[in-house]
């Protein structure tokens, strides 16, 4: 089925990005998966051909662009890619409405250049090791201290956390404040008090820098408030639809890789005198999974054509979420069997992807956490419901 979501101009920035992909990351990914931290001079690069900053004002460096279907792309190439380290997706997308939207003019003269030409990672930290989906459970304090915060706690499961020179943190400035207790803070590298713990080691996305964060009376200046203080948890959820269709964008060019990969290894696997490919077992569960991607491919496609509008609702990101991430899942478990013993090699890129892709239905809210929010928009508790 052909996609009408594109125009010339977004296909002719994809051979762009897909240059980037082919040149400058998939000739050192292993490397990157080796060291467990992607090489700086990948986001330098990334900079240098205009990748980063596609939403920033050009006066800072960045593309002054407002259709999100740029950052679609970048997403969707380096899941084609196989590119699993390099956080470009949540630099651009998760990070931007916090760094361009809820910062004062200083703010982005100080920041925005340098997050434009890969100079300056940055990262967000909301998770901590007693609060993951739920937001609310924060317990990292943040107490005003004349001119400065002074916070105490600890965030973990932070992509890009080892790299990042700028990382928005979610902290209480108001601990007995309820609901209104959340702020934002811009925390730099070197600030005095801000340390990273271990690099978390995980079963998959090896060459993406997970770790923990740890704040012991960290003195971060007032002045590195983002948005209004107390506002937090709204500006926090205001944004997790994005970041869900974020994830479901990957999740399904994911899936379309896995697909892609186990066509080709069916086509010239031989057993039983034939092809692999000519099973109609094999024919079966590979028709049913590309029906199912041309289904869930329009609704995110729909999805990204709702955000464009202003329209996107958080039970359709949610559902988005949920129906990509199940899907890329089940694309690359039938891509193993299909491949059989070779499917648990490493050297074959389904055996990588097997291992990398189970952490999506986590991430950004858990499958369950998907249905939760789908299932309170239909009302089933409300007699009185349409």
């Amino acid at each position: 089925m052909q996609r009408t979501l594109f125009e010339a101009e977004h296909e002719e920035f994809r051979e762009l990005v897909r240059t980037f992909v082919t040149k400058e990351c998939q000739p050192h990914h292993e490397e990157w998966e080796r060291a467990g931290v992607v090489d700086r001079s990948a986001w330098r690069r990334a900079g240098e051909m205009g990748l980063l900053g596609l939403t920033v004002p050009e006066q800072y460096g960045g593309a002054g662009l407002s259709d999100p279907r740029y950052d679609v792309i970048v997403t969707e190439e380096l899941a084609f890619g196989g590119i699993t380290g390099l956080g470009l997706s949540l630099h651009n997308e998760l990070l931007a409405p916090y760094l361009v939207g809820l910062t004062s003019d200083a703010q982005k003269a100080r920041w925005l250049p340098g997050y434009c030409s890969g100079e300056t990672v940055t990262a967000i930290a909301m998770s901590e090791p007693g609060a993951g989906s739920d937001l609310r459970g924060i317990r990292t304090t943040a107490l005003r201290d004349g001119d400065h915060f002074v916070v105490n706690g600890a965030k973990t499961f932070i992509s890009n956390g080892l790299l990042a020179d700028l990382v928005v943190v979610a902290v209480k400035t108001d601990p007995g404040a309820g609901r209104g207790s959340l702020s934002l803070l811009a925390v730099e590298r070197g600030t005095p008090g801000f340390e990273r713990g271990r690099k978390l080691d995980k079963v998959g996305l090896r060459a993406q820098d997970t770790a923990e964060l740890f704040f012991s009376d960290a003195r971060v200046p007032a002045t590195n408030l983002l948005g209004e203080e107390h506002r937090g948890l709204h500006y926090l959820m205001r944004n997790l639809a994005a970041e869900r269709l974020s994830i479901a964008v990957g999740s399904v060019a994911s899936a379309r890789r896995a697909q892609e990969l186990t066509r080709q290894y069916v086509r010239s696997r031989t057993a039983f005198g034939t092809t692999i490919g000519s099973f109609q077992n094999t024919r079966f569960v590979l028709a049913a999974l590309h029906a199912r991607t041309l289904a869930v491919q329009a609704l995110v496609d729909g999805c990204v054509q709702a955000r464009i509008a202003g329209t996107l609702t958080p039970q359709d990101a949610a559902a988005a979420k949920l129906l990509a991430t199940e899907l890329e899942f089940d694309a690359v478990d039938a891509g193993v069997q299909l491949h059989g013993g070779y499917g648990w090699m490493e050297e074959y890129p389904i055996a990588r992807m097997y291992r990398d892709v189970r952490i999506t239905r986590i991430f950004g809210g858990s499958s369950e956490i998907m249905k939760e929010v789908v299932g309170r928009a239909l009302r089933l508790d409300d007699p009185a419901a349409p």
